[in-house]
This record gives C-alpha cells, structure tokens and sequence, in this order.
C-alpha cells in the first residue's frame, strides 16, 4: 500500500471512530488555565478568576492575543493600550461599524487589501497638518462630488484589475 493511500485510510478510520474511539479531539476540549505557558499566563492574568466561564472559542482567542501580546516590543505594546483603550470609549454601534468595515476588507483579493495598506501607509507618512487638511476637504466636498470621486476610482480600479469590481459593499 502507498503512503497515499495508508493516509487516506487513516483518516477514514479517525473520522469514522474506528481507530482511537476513546480519543478526545482539541476542539472539544475547552483549554484549561494550566495548559497555557507561563507567559500565556501572565498576559492573560486578570482573567484567571473567570478562565473557566469563558467560551472555547474565546479561550482560543486571548490564548493567541496572548502570543501576538508576548512578540510586541514595548512601544508596539504601548500602541496596542492606546487603541484598546480607545475601543473601550466607543459606542456599540461605533464598534459595529468598524467590525463590519475590517470583515469587509478582509473578503477582498490580497491585492486590493495590499493596495488599501500603502495608501494607509502613505497617508500616514504626511505630516499632520496635511492629513488634517486632507480630511477637513473631504468632510466638504458635496455628497454629489463625493459619489463622482468613488465613480472614477472605481473605474480606475476596474481598468486596473482587469474589469473586477471592488467590494463596495457598506462604503460611505
């Protein structure tokens, strides 16, 4: 028998219950508090009294936040506080809004969603009076202008891409 098919039959036989009926898979395990690292642990220690309560899923969350938590440098660290705290402030809906906007990004082609990084990239690479000024004009340019501005870039994009649409589901 090849290897190919030895794995095929394998995963049947797990799948099916035959081999390992007594095994417990991850998933349907809940991580416990003493499976985590010591590092895990410290980043995630004033969630130690509720660990239990939390949801698998949930669990499985702070777990990697914990890891991205542990690689941060320490003004990476101070950064990701600032925006957390910021999180905090905003409205339910506010958080809605911006939830749907990071689903929608994260459904478009990796090359609109790298073309999206540089021009965040770029924006924030002017000083801070010309963002400002750049904002303060787009808040006043009329509606119609607007739509005629997203129009052409729209078109723009399409010629670049082939005639493929990007998502514009819930723009503004």
């Amino acid at each position: 028998m090849n290897n190919r098919a030895l794995i095929l039959l394998l995963m049947l036989l797990l799948n099916s219950g035959i081999a390992g009926a007594t095994t417990v898979t991850p998933a349907s395990q809940p991580l416990a508090w003493d499976d985590l690292s010591n590092q895990e642990k410290e980043a995630l220690k004033p969630l130690h009294e509720r660990w239990d309560q939390l949801s698998p899923e949930r669990r499985e969350a702070l777990r990697k936040g914990a890891g991205r938590w542990s690689s941060m440098d320490p003004e990476e660290r101070a950064l990701a506080k600032q925006r957390w705290q910021h999180w905090q402030t905003m409205s339910p809906e506010q958080r809605a809004h911006i939830q749907g906007r990071y689903q929608r990004f994260r459904q478009l082609p990796p090359a609109e969603q790298e073309r999206i990084r540089q021009r965040q990239r770029w924006f924030h690479s002017l000083p801070p009076e010309e963002r400002r000024a750049l904002r303060e004009r787009w808040k006043k340019t009329p509606p119609a202008e607007r739509r005629e501005l997203r129009r052409e870039l729209r078109e723009r994009y399409q010629h670049d891409n082939g005639g493929q649409t990007p998502a514009r589901e819930g723009r503004r």
